[in-house]
């Protein structure tokens, strides 16, 4: 099979995925949604999601056509769900795989705010990253418990052997008001609701080099640190086709866990 006829049965097998999750599944996501941040959103009827200060949104965009790409570029709520994250042991994922990198941009900006304005750096927290491996200060967001879910991630990572733990660090960053290289929509790092560790132990699909098709997987992210983070509700970038090891986001609704 040529390298154009690979690509282009990739993109059919991902378009057909996307059009043909729906029904009962629909619902069945946004329930684990509104599960997830109780704090922010009040229920569903299974088109609609209602926040608790009155805002409605619209779980569909009235795409349901979409590529891969338009996913990535233009995720509505329901888009986040179509591909599952699956966890357990770390594995080779299918092409175009990537669960958890579509993110609908309104929900996400209206929950942790607009860092162009101002909005993220007002919930900022400082909390001590490893203290008694590393020891340095970082700031994270207080939206959804998620700073206090760090330092617990962080406290039971120090109890893992130095040669796991030196996984961890030091870190590459925490918040970043930035979009995502390769998509131009918003990084979960410009919420400060996600975390990028050792570089030393990382791998990223962009920096792959020569580029192949399909992509070369790699991760040497050992797997105890990866428990402990999805334990916390915050899943891994390793489980990506287009994979990125050192990065954690707190996406507690897609690992089916009620918020606080």
């Amino acid at each position: 099979m040529t390298r154009t006829r690979r690509r282009l049965a990739g993109a059919l097998a991902v378009c057909l995925f996307l059009t043909t999750t729906a029904g009962a599944s629909d619902r069945e996501a946004l329930d684990a949604l509104v599960a997830a941040y109780p704090q922010f959103l009040a229920r569903h009827d299974g088109d609609t999601v209602y926040w608790r200060d009155g805002t409605a949104m619209p779980a569909r965009d009235g795409k349901p056509a979409k590529s891969f790409a338009e996913a990535l570029r233009g995720a509505s709520i329901l888009d986040q769900f179509r591909i599952p994250y699956r966890k357990g042991a770390a594995r080779t994922p299918s092409r175009d795989e990537d669960p958890g990198r579509f993110r609908n941009t309104a929900f996400f900006g209206k929950m942790y705010g607009d860092c162009t304005r101002g909005e993220v750096a007002r919930n900022l927290v400082e909390i001590v990253w490893l203290p008694r491996s590393w020891g340095r200060t970082v700031k994270v967001t207080a939206v959804n418990g998620v700073a206090r879910k760090l330092v617990a991630i962080s406290a039971e990572i120090e109890k893992l052997p130095p040669a796991i733990r030196k996984a961890a660090y030091p870190i590459a960053g925490v918040y970043s008001c930035r979009p995502v290289a390769d998509t131009g929509q918003m990084s979960m790092h410009a919420y400060a609701a996600a975390i990028d560790l050792n570089l030393a132990v990382s791998d990223y699909w962009f920096w792959q080099k020569p580029r192949t098709d399909p992509i070369r997987y790699r991760n040497r992210m050992p797997q105890p640190i990866v428990d402990i983070f999805e334990r916390h509700g915050f899943i891994w970038g390793g489980r990506w086709y287009h994979y990125d090891t050192m990065h954690f986001e707190y996406r507690p609704e897609l690992l089916g866990m009620r918020g606080e």
